[in-house]
């Protein structure tokens, strides 16, 4: 199972809107040069996540994109699902009635614990742990002689 690049690019887009935050609008080109990510694929994540309130566009000289709530306050697992959809790995463990064989299947179970799994990890980072993340990352590659 592999999660798409609207996933990874999404994080990585809001990553950066983290970064900035409090800072004022950031223009997808930077984004899109900072994360080495095509700027027209960016504006298309850009849709969805400012469609559900997450991120806020303004237009004009300086305009460009910012983070409609605190970094703390956005998960991973919200801009997985906005950019996703249904984080089930199968249909059977959101609707039971499409398989005859759910009621007593032992494989689903595996893949509700899957799901639930997958939402619990997502759900325990947010923006704010990534940016935080980021610069205890930056701090140990910093050497001194």
């Amino acid at each position: 199972m592999k999660m798409s690049t609207r996933s990874r690019y999404g994080i990585r887009l809001m990553f950066e809107l983290a970064l900035h935050y409090g800072k004022g609008p950031i223009i997808l080109k930077d984004i899109a040069r900072d994360e080495e990510i095509s700027e027209k694929y960016l504006s298309h994540l850009v849709i969805p996540l400012k469609g559900v309130g997450l991120i806020q566009g303004s237009r004009g000289a300086h305009g460009g994109y910012t983070l409609a709530r605190h970094p703390s306050g956005i998960t991973c697992r919200e801009i997985v699902e906005i950019l996703e959809g249904d984080l089930n790995v199968v249909e059977c463990t959101k609707r039971p009635g499409v398989c005859r064989r759910s009621s007593f299947c032992v494989s689903r179970s595996i893949w509700a614990a899957l799901k639930t799994r997958i939402t619990e990890t997502l759900e325990g980072f947010t923006l704010e742990d990534l940016v935080a993340m980021h610069k205890q990352k930056r701090e140990s590659l910093v050497y001194s002689i």
